[in-house]
């Protein structure tokens, strides 16, 4: 999903001076928002995963919460389909702007997911006994990770929600190339980066009937 998420913005990137010369404005909108909706869904992935460990860990039913996961990215995909179809037919200012308040609220629950689940489960694990194999490793994660997460998505938050009514910040014009740069940088391209290389080590295989503690 981190490969999808940069290669589609690596492309809209590679044709950013195309990207504005679509007589229909509503395509270069997906074009530049479509990543940002699958790069929410990529990391509230990771939430679902913390979010099952912690129900696991505290004997809590997950059997809901993949429902909520695709029921949450479900609801978000269909209103912002609707939204691009609206403009398609309609270019309307109001509804250019609740597109991108509907953006940072996406945003906000990100980083709420991303704070209830990794500070939950980063103080569990602080409640382990020290001695606890993997312990420090695990918090070292969880901490960072959650840390960069929650940072990437409230910076997205408010940029996009302060560009919402200041049209001299919009990030979505041509006028803007270096601002651009560092923006998607710090909200997408480093995030990614740092959270793939902390979290580059894949778990050890399972064996059948045999315990596999915390590495």
């Amino acid at each position: 999903m981190n490969f999808i998420v940069n290669g589609v913005r690596a492309v809209v990137f590679g044709l950013h001076a195309h990207v504005f010369l679509f007589q229909t404005k509503v395509y270069t909108l997906v074009l530049l928002e479509l990543p940002g909706l699958l790069f929410f869904s990529t990391y509230t992935l990771l939430v679902l995963f913390w979010a099952e460990i912690y129900h696991q860990a505290k004997n809590l039913p997950t059997g809901k919460l993949r429902i909520i996961y695709i029921a949450v990215n479900s609801f978000i995909y269909v209103i912002q389909v609707c939204i691009w179809i609206y403009l398609g037919i309609t270019d309307n200012p109001l509804v250019e702007l609740v597109c991108k308040i509907f953006i940072s609220v996406i945003s906000f629950i990100a980083l709420l997911g991303f704070l209830i689940y990794g500070g939950r489960l980063f103080f569990m694990l602080r409640r382990f006994p020290i001695e606890s194999k993997g312990r420090r490793k695990k918090l070292y994660e969880v901490g960072t990770v959650t840390a960069i997460c929650f940072t990437c998505f409230l910076i997205r938050c408010i940029v996009v929600a302060v560009s919402s009514f200041d049209t001299d910040l919009s990030l979505e014009v041509l006028d803007h190339p270096i601002l651009d740069f560092f923006y998607y940088m710090l909200t997408e391209i480093l995030p990614s980066a740092l959270v793939l290389f902390i979290l580059r080590k894949l778990p050890p295989k399972r064996v059948p009937g045999q315990y596999q503690p915390i590495r």
